[in-house]
């Protein structure tokens, strides 16, 4: 079965082209508008020869002449043949996709500068069979399906996202050569899926840590130099002279040392003001870095943006809230 190309005839190339223009697309929004399950019919589905199928017309019409020149009815029997054969093909080329149900399946969200994951679902009616699918946004990364022993089936696509916010790849194509090759058959399909991208993660300097405070809020944190006392411990070689208990020494004859505590607040809080003076799409991706990077560890971070504020807390949900809040972030 021939590869698809850019070079599928002339009048492929030139559907290509006006699918690029706005003209064409607001045709085509008006034929096949946005919708999560579409079922492709007579409308929806477009067929044309491929290069090989031009040829192939090309050589009957020359063969007609040569029946016609020399007056040899073999020649003619044949050329009616292949006829026959082209018109048959291209029956079956489009049957390959009437009928055929795509549904909108689950996404997975992607940072800038990666690939977006759209999950289609293809579906078949009865005991009507489709072979050789190709499915996909990228012509030159189309995922291949069939329906023949199963009802459904799933192709994951992925689609490069260039910028954040919230992204929709736009129509997916579904197209067929099946069964000669001669003709090819497509649909342009728009499932109205979309799926968030993240701004990109940028290191931007030490992330923040847990502020130690007076109040008694927070978690209770062994430290040195603070001023709350906390216990005894028996001492240890290295432990500071200042901090032995010489009361306690001379009341049971053991070398005693005090230890101190502090409350530390577990809490960061992640500020737009940390970055003054930086653009707001490399603000965003400074705050995205710290924010995968507090998630690995156990403190709960917040998040302040201009109009948003999300309370601290911890968990991969937490996470993808605030990772959300950064993608739409003022997004057009």
């Amino acid at each position: 079965m021939p590869a698809a190309t850019e070079k599928d005839g002339r009048l492929d190339v030139f559907f290509n082209e006006a699918k690029r223009s706005e003209r064409f697309n607001r045709w085509l929004s008006a034929r096949m508008p946005p919708a999560n399950s579409v079922t492709l019919d007579q409308r929806k589905i477009f067929i044309l020869p491929t290069r090989q199928g031009m040829y192939f017309a090309l050589l009957v019409c020359a063969m007609v002449i040569a029946g016609i020149n020399y007056q040899n009815s073999l020649i003619f029997a044949l050329a009616f043949l292949l006829v026959s054969l082209f018109m048959v093909g291209m029956l079956h080329t489009y049957r390959n996709l009437s009928g055929l149900t795509l549904v909108a399946g689950s996404t997975r969200p992607a940072f800038a500068g990666e690939e977006a994951e759209f999950t289609t679902v293809l579906k078949r009616l009865g005991d009507r069979t489709y072979e050789s699918l190709q499915v996909g946004w990228n012509r030159e990364l189309l995922s291949r399906a069939e329906l023949v022993q199963d009802t459904e089936v799933r192709i994951r696509a992925f689609v490069y996202a260039e910028k954040r916010g919230r992204f929709n790849p736009g129509r997916i194509m579904v197209q067929t050569f099946y069964p000669l090759g001669l003709f090819r058959s497509w649909s342009w399909v728009d499932l109205d899926m979309s799926t968030i991208v993240y701004p990109r993660p940028i290191a931007g300097g030490e992330v923040p840590s847990a502020v130690t405070t007076s109040d008694k809020e927070g978690e209770l944190v062994l430290r040195d130099g603070a001023e709350d006392f906390y216990g005894l411990r028996e001492y240890q070689p290295g432990d500071s002279t200042r901090h032995i208990a010489w009361k306690a020494y001379a009341r049971s004859e053991t070398l005693m040392t005090k230890q101190y505590a502090a409350y530390a607040d577990r809490r960061v809080w992640l500020e737009w003001d940390y970055f003054a003076g930086m653009d707001k799409e490399r603000r965003l991706s400074h705050l995205c870095y710290w924010v995968l990077a507090l998630n690995s560890t156990n403190d709960e971070y917040g998040l302040r943006l201009p109009g948003v504020e999300i309370e601290p807390g911890r968990g991969e949900p937490h996470r993808d809230r605030v990772l959300r809040a950064l993608a739409l972030c003022d997004a057009d």
